[in-house]
C-alpha cells in the first residue's frame, strides 16, 4: 500500500475519533451548560418547569422535564446520573431520604410551598368529625408530623411537647379524645383514590395530587395548611454540582417575577411562591 494512502487513511481515523469524542456534550451525567435534564412529579412541577423553559432558552439553557408519579424514582435517577436535578420534594423529605439512603445530595434553594390538606367526602366540618372516624396518611413518614399537627391545631388530638413538630409520629400522640383511628398504610400516590372511595374518612393528600384530582385545596379541603409552612419545595441536585452556573439560573429563573405571578394565577393558593431566601 502507498505511504499516501496509509496516511489519509490514519488521518480519516483520527478525525472519526475526535468528532465522536466532541459530540458527547455530557447531558446529565455530567451537568452540562447548556442542556439540563431535571425530574419533576406532573403537577405542579413540571408544569412550573414548562413555564420556565422559554426562559431558560433565553439564557443559552435547553431544559429537558423528566416526568414521575412516585417519590422514589426521582431520586434513584437523580443519584444515577438520569437527571441533573430534581424539582418535587419539600425539605424535611430531602432531608429523610438523603439519611435513609445515603444520597449525596444538596438543597439549591426552595421554590413554593404546596400547603397540605384534609380531606373528606362527607365530612364537611371539624365539628362534625365522629368517634372512631379514620384518617387515612401517605407511608411518607417525613409528611407524619406535618398531618398531626394540623390535627392539633384544629383541637382534635395532642401531641408530647418534647417532640419536634416536623418529627411527630402516631406514636408522640399523647391525647386523642375523639378516638382517631390513624392509617399511615397508603402509597401517597393512591390517597385520591381512597378520597373518593372511604367516603367517611378523613384523608390527607398531597396538593400536587389533589389538583391532578381537580380538587381545589383553598376550596375543597377540610383542614388546609397555612402559607407559613417549613415545607418547601426544592431543587435538588447532586452535590458535586453543587456550583452548576446552569442550575444556579434554573433556580433564579423559578424563583423569578414572571414564574411566581405564573403560580398564584394558575393554582389560586394551591401553590404558594417562597421568599428567595428559603
Amino acid at each position: 500500500m502507498k505511504k499516501w494512502l496509509i496516511g489519509l487513511i490514519f488521518s480519516s481515523v483520527i478525525l472519526v475519533l475526535a468528532a465522536c469524542g466532541g459530540s458527547d456534550s455530557g447531558g446529565s451525567d455530567n451537568g452540562s451548560e447548556d442542556e439540563l435534564v431535571v425530574g419533576a412529579t406532573s403537577v405542579p412541577h413540571a408544569e412550573v418547569l414548562q413555564e420556565a423553559q422559554p426562559l431558560l432558552e433565553e439564557e443559552g439553557i435547553q431544559l429537558k422535564i423528566e416526568q414521575y408519579q412516585d417519590y422514589v424514582l426521582p431520586n434513584k435517577d437523580l443519584e444515577s446520573g438520569e437527571i441533573d436535578a430534581n424539582y418535587f420534594q419539600h425539605i424535611p423529605y430531602l432531608e429523610s431520604q438523603k439519611a435513609e439512603n445515603d444520597y449525596d445530595f444538596v438543597n439549591l434553594g426552595g421554590i413554593h410551598i404546596e400547603p397540605m390538606g384534609i380531606y373528606s367526602q362527607n365530612i364537611t366540618s371539624v365539628d362534625d368529625i365522629s368517634e372512631g372516624t379514620t384518617v387515612l396518611m401517605s407511608r411518607s413518614v417525613a409528611d407524619h408530623g406535618r398531618i398531626l399537627s394540623l390535627f392539633e391545631r384544629e383541637g382534635l388530638i395532642k401531641l408530647d411537647e418534647e417532640v419536634e413538630k416536623v418529627d411527630a409520629t402516631v406514636d408522640d400522640i399523647t391525647e386523642n379524645p375523639k378516638n382517631l383511628q390513624f392509617d399511615s398504610g397508603v402509597n401517597a400516590e393512591m390517597l385520591t383514590s381512597n378520597y373518593e372511595r372511604e367516603e367517611n374518612a378523613l384523608v390527607a393528600i398531597n396538593t400536587n395530587y389533589a389538583i391532578e384530582a381537580d380538587l381545589n385545596p383553598s376550596e375543597d379541603a377540610l383542614i388546609l395548611e397555612g402559607s407559613e409552612s417549613p415545607y418547601v419545595n426544592v431543587i435538588a441536585a447532586r452535590s458535586e454540582d453543587e456550583n452548576s452556573e446552569a442550575l444556579k439560573k434554573l433556580v433564579e429563573v423559578l424563583r423569578s417575577e414572571e414564574i411566581q405571578t405564573f403560580m398564584e394565577e394558575e393554582y389560586d393558593g394551591a401553590v404558594v411562591p417562597v421568599d428567595s431566601d428559603k
